[in-house]
């Protein structure tokens, strides 16, 4: 009898080929019509308020029709899902490639940046909506690398960035929500927290520095203290950056062979990477205990990461235009203005 697997075998990938090219052809088509109306929106100066934000609005789901699946939905955090299960280097959702997901950051950066302004805007005449993002998962996760990209076209007046590390002495002597409480956002602006109140559960977690019914009794004041935040009008996106042990170790290895980032590096890392397993766990329990409607948690693979960045950018740019906002208006008679100005 003839052996047809080889030939099978060519057959499904061809027909996996076939749908590549289908899916990054069309992923292409898609971003080429968002950019498109872009480029009318920010010429079309003459048109009313109304009409630029419904531009504005079809512009954003121009992008994120790009995606399977929207990664709000595919990579929330539900009872059941295992940390573990996730597959650092998968790209769930979105069907093109490195090109495009870059390409996407870059479209999607700049109706952050349009969305950013819009929420600051409101927060100078009094809308308390805000918007915390919390940026968490194991050392060279992509953190940082996050903030850079997504946050390029920005205007750094509405943004505070923050990380994390160790408490100090000042730190210690008060409630460990102290510090958190410091870098919240102010009326129109977006913090990022790079690490955040979340170490103060997972650290004694794993290493007992405090009784274990003192940091369980967190996971109800953290549920609380961001149910508040919601309620007072602050929107919370918490995303994990999730990163295979494998390519960790690559990152590390790269930041020891060149010494422009010898500074990123630091013996606790690895460290931490020796109790790897007790970190899944803690933080496993973490998702399970914090993960709430309000303020649920995003589990995003961050082996490739310009589609974790891409993914973050679709959460942000998503989460601000569902804010509907709309731009403030003109607090005095402008034709008055307008006279006191040509009397000059």
């Amino acid at each position: 009898m003839t052996d047809m697997t080889p030939h099978a075998d060519e057959h499904k990938k061809s027909d996996h080929n076939d749908k590549k090219k289908a899916d990054t052809k069309q992923v292409g088509k898609a971003l080429r019509k968002a950019e498109h109306h872009i480029e009318i929106l920010d010429k079309r100066h003459d048109d009313d308020i109304e009409h630029r934000l419904e531009r504005a609005d079809a512009s954003s789901k121009l992008l994120s029709s790009v995606w399977d699946e929207p990664p709000a939905e595919l990579l929330r955090f539900r009872l059941g899902d295992r940390l573990t299960d996730v597959d650092g280097g998968s790209t769930p959702g979105f069907p093109g490639n490195k090109a495009q997901g870059e390409r996407f950051i870059a479209i999607s950066s700049s109706e952050v940046a349009r969305y950013q302004q819009l929420l600051y805007a409101n927060g100078t005449k009094g809308s308390p909506r805000r918007m915390l993002i919390v940026l968490q998962g194991m050392d060279a996760s992509g953190k940082g690398g996050i903030v850079r990209h997504v946050f390029s076209q920005t205007d750094p007046m509405g943004i505070h960035y923050h990380g994390f590390g160790a408490p100090t002495k000042e730190e210690q002597a008060h409630d460990y929500l102290w510090r958190v409480r410091r870098e919240l956002p102010k009326p129109g602006w977006i913090s990022l927290f790079d690490r955040s109140h979340y170490e103060d559960i997972v650290m004694p977690h794993i290493y007992g520095t405090f009784p274990e019914d003192v940091w369980r009794a967190r996971y109800d004041q953290v549920n609380e203290f961001e149910h508040e935040l919601v309620d007072s009008g602050c929107t919370v996106i918490k995303i994990f950056l999730v990163v295979t042990k494998d390519k960790q170790k690559e990152h590390f290895l790269t930041r020891l062979s060149d010494p422009t980032k010898h500074w990123k590096f630091d013996v606790s890392d690895l460290d931490a990477r020796a109790r790897w397993d007790e970190y899944m766990a803690a933080w496993q329990e973490v998702f399970e205990k914090t993960s709430t409607p309000e303020a649920p948690w995003y589990l995003v693979p961050a082996d490739n990461r310009w589609y974790s960045r891409a993914v973050v950018s679709e959460l942000l740019r998503t989460s601000l235009r569902d804010m509907g906002l709309s731009w403030p208006p003109l607090n005095c008679d402008a034709d008055a203005m307008r006279r006191r100005l040509d009397e000059e």
